[in-house]
């Protein structure tokens, strides 16, 4: 091997910025202890062996499909691959119990909250969450008035993206309780690595997350309608247009159940049927991956061909079950959030395990003001997007674009929240542009189950990494790529 093209050697030119916090380096630029392994691993590796390493990762996700569509990259096309960066990312088994115990309290006290917001409103009565706050959230749902799903669980999926920030700590940036995506995109990161560097995997005692699928498959099937004791299962997906659509095929693939859209299902007599060569067969179980909006025509958008005519009355009658109910969306309503800790403290009577990032509601004076007057030291989001759209970051806009946003801002005061610029934490990432290992800003989307008498969380998650030096916006469909997420046994 040339050890003048080794990675150690690349290592060594590494731009180290002391200013942040680096998940691999320590502040003196030592390795940090749970990084040793991997580290002097990867060091002995060539850069071209390495690069064939990266092509050959490629070629299976090619080949796989395993692809995002990116709605906004015209110059690229809609269809891509999700960019995977081989040195994973480590957190030791202490750090994740610590993230796993919050995930799982947030859980809890998001399905009471909903549970109680649909029913006997007690903590709107109480006052510890503002009425107003909620009845004026896009994502609050009618429908689901004086009704409780079967088992009485609403978020049966949840995604939550923490970031661990300049103190060491992870704090909650948001929480996605209606179709989050990207659990496939763990999975095949786990099967990247295996494939491409199978020595310094299976020598390392990392937390399995196949696992996954299996836990999804028993979540569904206990909270099958009352009565069913052998549940058909289903994953509704809006198409192959949708951005997730491989992460649809995937998991219904691994589950062992039905991928379907709308225009195989229909409903008769308040049950829900599929389509078959063998003639109609009852679904007990849907997971939906299609937002409550285009859920069915008879009850939301009328124009929508995604639904299932019908399928809400079914759903209220006790006939089939929805995976996630729907409604659940204003929970994760980024003004509702600002509450979080509050509802966690209204049902648990517990002091919440991770902290939320401190938030401003743009539609309270106060908070208006002071975003107004500190917008340049500000991330300004929309309450109601996902996947890093509309985001708007102060210190890297101009002094027009600020005026021009402190307008919208101004014109729709409810829609927006305002946190103060987080120093995410970086992560060592081969860039090819430079052929180096340069230091890029990284997330951790957390995947978690609720079932009856079901509690999980995947222990990895999606590690997501802005690609572009500097960039904050981590969001795989505005560009980002991702990593192998190692959770450590000891």
């Amino acid at each position: 091997m040339d050890q003048e093209n080794s990675l150690g050697d690349l290592f060594k030119k590494y731009p180290f910025d002391p200013q942040l916090l680096d998940e691999v380096y320590g502040k003196d630029k030592s390795v940090r202890n749970h990084y040793q392994q991997v580290h002097q691993y990867l060091s002995q590796i060539s850069l071209k062996d390495f690069k064939d390493l990266i092509e050959y990762a490629t070629s299976a996700s090619f080949d796989q499909g395993i692809t995002f569509n990116v709605y906004s990259d015209k110059d690229q096309g809609v269809e891509r691959i999700f960019p995977f960066d081989l040195f994973p990312r480590l957190i030791p088994n202490k750090e994740w119990e610590t993230i796993e115990r919050g995930i799982i309290q947030r859980g809890k006290a998001l399905n009471l909250f909903l549970q109680d917001l649909y029913n006997d409103k007690k903590i709107l009565k109480d006052k510890v969450v503002p009425k107003e706050l909620i009845y004026s959230s896009k994502h609050y749902c009618k429908h689901v008035h004086d009704f409780y799903p079967n088992k009485d669980i609403f978020v049966h999926v949840s995604g939550t993206d923490l970031i661990k920030h300049s103190d060491g700590k992870f704090y909650v940036l948001e929480d996605n309780l209606r179709c989050p995506s990207g659990v496939s995109y763990v999975l095949s990161n786990r099967i990247a690595t295996k494939k491409t560097l199978p020595n310094l995997f299976f020598k390392s005692d990392v937390q399995p997350v196949v696992d996954y699928p299996e836990i999804l498959s028993e979540v569904l099937t206990s909270v099958a309608p009352h009565g069913v004791d052998d549940p058909v299962c289903v994953l509704l997906t809006p198409g192959m247009y949708n951005s997730a659509y491989y992460e649809h095929s995937f998991l219904a693939l691994q589950m062992g159940v039905q991928l379907v859209e709308g225009r195989d299902l229909f409903v008769e007599n308040n049950f829900v049927y599929m389509k078959t060569i063998y003639g109609p067969k009852k679904v007990d179980v849907i997971y939906r991956r299609v937002d409550d909006d285009f859920l069915d025509p008879m009850v939301f958008r009328k124009d929508s061909l995604l639904g299932v005519p019908g399928l809400i009355s079914a759903y209220r009658e006790g006939n089939v079950s929805l995976a996630n109910a729907i409604g659940t969306g204003v929970a994760d309503d980024k003004a509702v959030y600002t509450y979080v800790p509050d509802i966690i403290k209204y049902y648990l009577g517990e002091d919440p395990i991770l902290n939320n990032v401190h938030t401003y509601r743009c539609e309270k004076d106060e908070d208006l003001a002071y975003v107004l007057d500190n917008i340049e030291n500000l991330v300004v989001k929309p309450v109601d997007e996902s996947g890093g759209y509309g985001i708007f970051i102060g210190n890297i806009s101009s002094k027009d674009e600020i005026s021009r946003f402190k307008e919208v801002i101004k014109s729709e005061r409810r829609k927006y929240i305002a946190q103060p610029i987080m120093s995410l934490s970086v992560h060592s990432t081969y860039i090819e542009d430079t052929n180096l290992f340069e230091p890029r800003h990284i997330d951790l989307r957390t995947f978690s189950l609720t079932g009856d008498d079901i509690e999980y969380v995947c222990k990895g998650g999606l590690t997501r990494v802005a690609l572009r030096k500097g960039n904050l916006i981590v969001n795989s469909s505005q560009g980002g790529g991702s990593k192998d997420t190692w959770v450590y046994q000891d």
